[in-house]
């Protein structure tokens, strides 16, 4: 056989193997397409629906007067089914619909949008995601006039798929307190802590994967989400802001680390004010809840002799506060290590009155060694017994456990008693330290401190939260006529007479202790300030921490008294029950209109309607209006939100307020307490440019 045969054979060999090939392709079309056609649709129609969650709305985190402290707000991404709407009302609009969603989004060209949606059309696509950017209920109201989407979701196939946003309009108000919860459902503060009622229960939808994502379908098999939980919270919005501030001036004037306050009721238990300030390069924030997680359990230093005096009257009723005890010249030696004086020289002779006023260790170390030193385990047993060696259960999760020592343990040794009694060798957090102030101030009885008062469907209340008492007695009715006594002198005559009031008495302990540093006390402390007020008849129980303050005054006196003292002013001089003032006689005015200002024409309706109060609408079309009274009725005059342009909210609720600057872009900034918009720092109908800030105040 010749090359040229050879090479023929080969060809047609090649050929004969290829259209065998082809034929076998061919007939596995044909087979899987007519034959055994149903069994792949019906996989295919199988992987193709889907169930997909419906997330619940987040419930409101409310202050104690209501105000919203965190909420969340609606925004929604906008799809459409282009095969939906009829071939006469998609071919009359989809030019005018694809001018406006190019003006609207001012990404992309008219062409673009008419090109997209008239090519999915075409290729029977039934969904398609017109633009990623999320949209305001604003403008969700605007694109339902537009042509096409005018039909509605079932004849014109436009969908709005909805997305919350959390919405703190207080800003970082309290902003480790509120907290915050990621979506892997890691967090911190309310939002973590009662995540399980504010998130509420997710419902489910069918969807069908199509090119380009998802499309619900609604076939009647969804299930309605259930939507979460209010928290009504204990937090005074104006204690806080004041609290907050004294912090930090004293934080930034000092360079301290960071910082904490807390004020709490002092039968309740309710705490009316959180204040946690760290420092990072951009100054200080809210960064961690030092009041009662673990990098705030530290030593407490002095503010812990109270603990130590009280065991000590305790064990030994007999002391009496005239009691003498000689603290020399300020150095004495205990086992191998000096405890000293902060005053240079010494104090010499002190009674007990005078040894807590000063807070001299010398004289608590003496005292405790008198009376415990062949007994140390009963020391530490009444330490126990005043619940310090335990925690609060407190509300929110993350609460330090407190950090006790006992005689058994390794770490006990010759200098442990005198130490633990002057604040050291013993770690507690802020909370755990107030609770037992707040004991003395409560003619004993130890409560749990709670920040949750209510959990809310609405105006119906799911459970609500009561005082709880921890210890019936903390100690003798004799203790805590001496405690008393020496709290209050500590003000009036020792190391924090600077904050002395002529207007009300205030009870309370300075503390200053060393920091630790690689197993070593350093030259940084840790100041403090503990006590309550008024003195006689205490209201409000209050702590304050400040870690390593810089310069010359860093002791509890000086840095931390004077923030207690400036949340102490305004929490007096805002309460007049403590001040007993006289009851005026209001003479009721029947003939008072009610307080309607402006709001969503909707409610004040239905308000109006159920007061049996006349109104003049005529034939509005408006959502929103204002209310101008009549001698005996309501007018209501149109008060219109117009797109790009700053709308007129004064006389509104601050939710109503909230929801239509949101949907403007605005950021919100929001100033005073109350229940109504006083003033808006931008005019009405000025336009708004990217990136605004608006500043409402309330009255």
């Amino acid at each position: 056989m010749n090359i040229k045969k050879s090479i023929v054979v080969r060809v047609r060999v090649a050929f004969l193997l290829v259209c065998l090939f082809a034929c076998a392709i061919v007939y596995k079309v044909v087979y899987i397409q007519f034959l055994d056609g149903e069994k792949w649709k019906s996989i295919s129609k199988e992987r193709r629906i889907y169930y997909k969650p419906v997330f619940a709305t987040r419930g409101n985190i409310l202050s104690d007067n209501e105000s919203i402290l965190a909420t969340s707000l609606p925004f929604y991404r906008v799809a459409f089914d282009p095969t939906v709407a009829k071939a006469e009302v998609f071919n009359s609009g989809v030019d005018s619909l694809a001018m406006l969603l190019s003006r609207f989004y001012g990404d992309k060209s008219e062409e673009y949008y008419r090109r997209k949606i008239k090519n999915a059309r075409h290729s029977g696509r039934r969904y398609i995601r017109l633009n990623s950017r999320q949209i305001n209920y604003q403008d969700k109201k605007l694109m339902t006039r537009w042509p096409i989407f005018r039909e509605g979701k079932n004849r014109g196939g436009v969908i709005f798929e909805k997305v919350e946003k959390r919405f703190k309009p207080f800003g970082i108000l309290a902003e480790r307190t509120i907290g915050f919860i990621n979506e892997d459902k890691n967090g911190a503060g309310l939002e973590y802590s009662f995540n399980g009622d504010l998130a509420g229960t997710d419902g489910e939808a069918l969807f069908e994967r199509i090119a380009g994502g998802s499309k619900p379908i609604y076939d009647g098999t969804e299930v309605k989400p259930q939507h979460g939980y209010d928290i009504k919270t204990t937090i005074d919005i104006n204690l806080q802001d004041v609290a907050e501030n004294a912090l930090y001036k004293v934080l930034d004037k000092t360079g301290a680390e960071y910082g904490c306050v807390i004020l709490m009721e002092v039968k309740t238990g309710e705490i009316k004010a959180m204040a946690n300030l760290g420092k990072t390069k951009g100054g200080y924030i809210e960064d961690y809840n030092y009041a009662v997680g673990n990098q705030g359990r530290t030593e407490p230093g002095s503010t812990f002799k109270l603990a130590s005096m009280m065991a000590l009257f305790e064990h030994a009723p007999e002391v009496k506060l005239t009691d003498t005890v000689d603290t020399g010249d300020g150095r004495y030696r205990i086992k191998n290590t000096i405890m000293s004086d902060s005053k240079i020289g010494g104090y010499g002779v002190l009674t007990v009155k005078e040894v807590f006023e000063k807070s001299s260790n010398i004289g608590v170390a003496k005292l405790m060694e008198q009376h415990f030193g062949n007994e140390q385990q009963a020391y530490v047993n009444y330490l126990n017994q005043f619940g310090l060696n335990s925690t609060l259960g407190f509300q929110m999760e993350g609460e330090a456990r407190p950090y006790m020592k006992s005689p058994q343990d390794k770490n006990w040794y010759g200098t442990t008693l005198t130490s633990m009694a002057i604040g050291y060798e013993t770690k507690l957090s802020p909370l755990q330290t107030l609770a037992l102030y707040n004991a003395v101030a409560n003619n004993g009885v130890k409560i749990q401190p709670i920040i949750v008062k209510e959990i809310r469907k609405a105006d119906d209340v799911i459970q609500s939260f009561s005082t709880r008492v921890l210890n019936e007695k903390v100690c003798s009715d004799a203790t805590l006529k001496k405690l008393r006594e020496m709290l209050e002198g500590v003000v009036e005559h020792g190391t924090a007479k600077n904050i002395r009031s002529t207007d009300y008495k205030i009870a309370g302990k300075t503390g200053t202790a060393r920091k630790v540093k690689d197993g070593r006390y350093v030259r940084e402390y840790s100041a403090s300030f503990a006590g309550y007020f008024p003195a006689d008849n205490p209201k409000y129980s209050c702590i304050v921490i400040i870690d390593s303050p810089k310069g010359v005054n860093v002791y509890g006196g000086d840095v931390a008294a004077p923030v207690f003292k400036e949340l102490a002013d305004k929490a007096y001089a805002r309460d007049l029950a403590m001040h007993k003032p006289m009851q005026a006689r209001v003479v009721p005015d029947k003939e008072s209109m009610p307080v309607l200002q402006a709001g969503s024409l909707d409610d004040l309706k239905m308000i109006c309607n159920t007061i049996g109060l006349s109104t003049h609408t005529g034939n509005m079309d408006e959502e929103w209006v204002r209310v101008s009274p009549k001698r005996r009725s309501l007018e209501f005059k149109p008060n219109p939100v117009l797109q790009n342009k700053v709308p007129d909210v004064e006389g509104m609720t601050l939710r109503d307020a909230l929801f239509i600057l949101g949907n403007q872009h605005l950021e919100v900034k929001v100033q005073g307490v109350g229940k109504r918009v006083k003033k808006q720092s931008m005019a009405p109908g000025t336009d708004i440019d990217k990136d605004k800030t608006i500043t409402i105040i309330l009255s």
